[in-house]
């Protein structure tokens, strides 16, 4: 028997639906369209029969068959609560609100044309190219939040309790990376259907490596990271090496001699190659509009050719880029020493090298320092157990252990932990504060709420996981198809979900001191031990998810660059201001003690040491130096942090006159706006945004937005 039940729309129209209508199958098929996720009809037909049994199963319970909206959008949501997604964008699907949607649009391309866009750092976006991209960011990004998030994600995000990174590129691409560039040059590789043969001198190998890694770090959003580089370029430099001396022997000059005229050109080499690599990143926008967040690790390559290629590393960045007399260092790729005690601690065979790496810091604050030997952290405890390094990726994520054989948990005592080649699917950060203050207006526990938004992150990374799973390899051939992921010799078609399983998906934390303040008056530097205990839960709730859903979930200490300041804002509008939470325009990044502490470096060490078990899926720690020319306290504070186990980034204040060439780099205090010598106001000056380097100041222009600039003016010891 036909049943025709009335349906009425919130427009107030009413439709007729039957268990033959057509209507409800092809507004399934357009919502799975808008969100991008495949469907076919017998699922389509399964859902629409599945919504014909909730209305018959609503008719018996009401006696009727005429329904008002809210009515029949609950049986959708029944019917379809294994495709959330897709029913969201079915429910989301009216003329007033696609009218909203449209509005939303057309105002963030009004600001981004003519105002630009300073939410991040490395961005330019006075370029046109940039305003573009940043154009079709902000589309996704009104998109993703009303196609993909559930009304109650959607709501948190709003109102500011969680925030989702990088929103509009979470459907098209992974995050950071470790890119495995040794297994891509190995034997060849295709790049844009061209062929290119292994490099076969170093110089092929610089431009080849420059050209790989511009390509892949277009195709994802984040950091890109070419670990142990000097180990890898020592590969190439040993077949130039090969090549110079056949060359000068066939002139009849001597064996011996022909090596160490050979061993010159290679160095004039590595300079000439890291020179270019700098102009290339710092120069070449990528589509995203942004220059390529690259990272380059070294220090711990022993033989002849890997120290050369650490020394002139740190070399080229030191003498900077420009005309004569107006040099000065670029931001990119950012360089990390890797710090083996055994190897760098003075009266050791690579001491010279360290001792490099500081005087660099003293100029240019490049490169920041990550302990392979400390007492603590996930990155000692592998180094000195299996002999791997956890190069950072990007401005401070870390990856977790994954094993070659078990995956998880290590098959056997000979399986090894793998690194190089693995990625990470996006951060959503906790507004840790505002989580604090509900609690409290609610009468209710902090720890139960926090589990309410911990499960909302849960469930976007599992929806974000799902997505991904069906990309095909062809997105992004070098990663997926040319060995430059783990795993990822694919083929074209072949879906990318068995790289997933070793893919990190990160809870990014943000405030624990507002959070320590809000909790009792006292900051991290006084107490510490409520801040303490929530990233403990945290971890042990995280720690649960992973073994229940087999995601690679991490902990993350988020660097908040535009996200300091909107944060506070949103806490300001639910909560007000209070004194010491949210009476400054910005909130702290991560477990960092409030930038305005006036502690020393050790001290600061010291109390940020105390989280750093705690967010093993990011981190960083830095101390800011006034009087950088004191080479030995430099390198007293960088030895602390090595022996701690520490990531360490060293900040000096930097500034250069575009009109005379003048150079500064002294107290952040009396850093000139205007040069003291030629009365212009052309001062460009260089400041650390978070975990990486930044103009505060362009041809008169900062690329940073206020709350950043208003934290930066308050450092003391940060």
């Amino acid at each position: 028997m036909k049943i025709t039940f009335e349906l009425i729309k919130r427009d107030g129209e009413t439709v007729y639906f039957s268990n033959r209508s057509l209507w409800i199958k092809a507004l399934i098929r357009k919502a799975a369209d808008k969100v991008l996720i495949p469907i076919d009809d017998e699922e389509i037909e399964e859902i629409n029969s599945a919504f014909f049994q909730e209305l018959v199963s609503l008719s018996t319970s009401l006696g009727r068959t005429r329904f008002e909206n809210e009515e029949w959008r609950e049986c959708i949501k029944k019917s379809m609560a294994a495709y959330p997604e897709i029913c969201n964008a079915f429910l989301f699907a009216h003329k007033e609100e696609n009218a909203d949607l449209y509005e939303q649009i057309c105002k963030q391309m009004k600001e981004i044309t003519l105002d630009g866009d300073r939410s991040n750092g490395s961005v330019d976006s006075s370029l046109t190219s940039s305003k573009r991209a940043l154009t079709v960011d902000a589309v996704e990004k009104i998109t993703y939040s009303n196609y993909h998030l559930t009304p109650e994600q959607r709501e948190a995000c709003n109102d500011g309790y969680i925030y989702i990174h990088d929103m509009g590129h979470r459907r098209d691409a992974i995050n950071c990376c470790l890119f495995d560039m040794e297994n891509v040059l190995t034997n060849g590789f295709e790049m844009g259907e061209m062929w290119y043969d292994e490099p076969a001198s170093l110089s092929e190998a610089f431009d080849v490596i420059a050209s790989v890694s511009i390509n892949a770090a277009a195709q994802i959003y984040g950091g890109f990271t070419i670990p142990q580089i000097d180990e890898l370029l020592s590969k190439y430099a040993k077949k130039s090496f090969d090549l110079y001396v056949s060359e000068y022997s066939e002139t009849g000059i001597e064996k011996q001699q022909a090596a160490a005229l050979a061993d010159k050109k290679i160095e004039k080499d590595f300079e000439k190659g890291f020179s270019a690599l700098e102009a290339k990143f710092n120069s070449l926008i990528s589509p995203r509009g942004d220059y390529p967040f690259i990272t380059i690790s070294f220090g711990i390559g022993r033989d002849k050719y890997s120290q050369m290629a650490t020394r002139m590393a740190l070399k080229v960045r030191k003498e900077g880029h420009g005309k004569d007399g107006f040099k000065r260092p670029v931001l990119f790729p950012k360089l990390v020493f890797l710090y083996d005690k055994n190897l760098h601690a003075k009266g050791m065979e690579l001491y010279h090298l360290f001792q490099d790496a500081v005087d660099c810091s003293s100029k240019v604050m490049y490169p920041e320092y990550l302990s392979l030997t400390g007492e603590r952290g996930i990155v000692s405890e592998v180094y000195k157990k299996y002999g791997k390094v956890i190069s950072p990726m990007c401005c401070r994520a870390f990856l977790t252990k994954w094993f070659e054989k078990g995956g998880e948990e290590p098959a056997d005592e000979n399986d090894m932990p793998i690194f190089i080649g693995r990625f990470n699917i996006g951060v959503v950060s906790l507004n840790l504060p505002m989580i604090l203050a509900k609690s409290r207006e609610n009468s209710g526990d902090f720890f139960k709420t926090l589990d309410y938004y911990l499960e909302l992150i849960r469930q976007i990374h599992k929806s974000t996981y799902r997505f991904l799973a069906e990309k095909k390899a062809y997105t992004n051939p070098l990663a997926f198809m040319q060995g430059g992921l783990y795993g990822g010799h694919l083929d074209r078609d072949d879906k990318i979900e068995p790289l997933l399983k070793s893919a990190t998906a990160s809870y990014g934390v943000t405030a624990l001191n507002e959070l320590q303040r809000l909790y009792n008056g006292k900051s991290i530097v006084e107490d510490g031990a409520f801040a303490l205990e929530t990233a403990q839960y945290i971890n042990h709730k995280v720690s649960e998810f992973q073994v229940q859903d087999h995601i690679q979930y991490s902990v993350y200490g988020t660097p908040a660059e535009s996200l300091c300041g909107k944060q506070v804002r949103q806490f300001r509008e639910k909560y007000g201001i209070i004194e010491n939470v949210s009476d400054r325009d910005y909130f702290s990044n991560s477990f960092h003690c409030h930038v305005s502490e006036d502690i020393s470096q050790i001290e600061k060490q010291e109390y940020e040491a105390r989280f750093w078990d705690l967010f093993n899926g990011g981190k960083i720690q830095y101390v800011r130096i006034d009087v950088p020319y004191n080479i030995p306290a430099l390198e007293t504070y960088i030895k602390h942090a090595m022996d701690l186990g520490l990531y360490e980034g060293i900040n000096i204040s930097l500034a250069y006159c575009d009109n005379c060439g003048f150079q500064w780099n002294n107290i952040k205090n009396d850093r000139p706006q205007i040069c003291p010598r030629c009365k212009k106001n052309e001062m460009t000056l260089i400041d650390r945004m978070c975990g990486y380097l930044a103009f505060t100041r362009v041809h008169g222009k900062t690329r940073l937005n206020e709350a950043k600039m208003a934290e930066i003016n308050d450092r003391i010891c940060m």
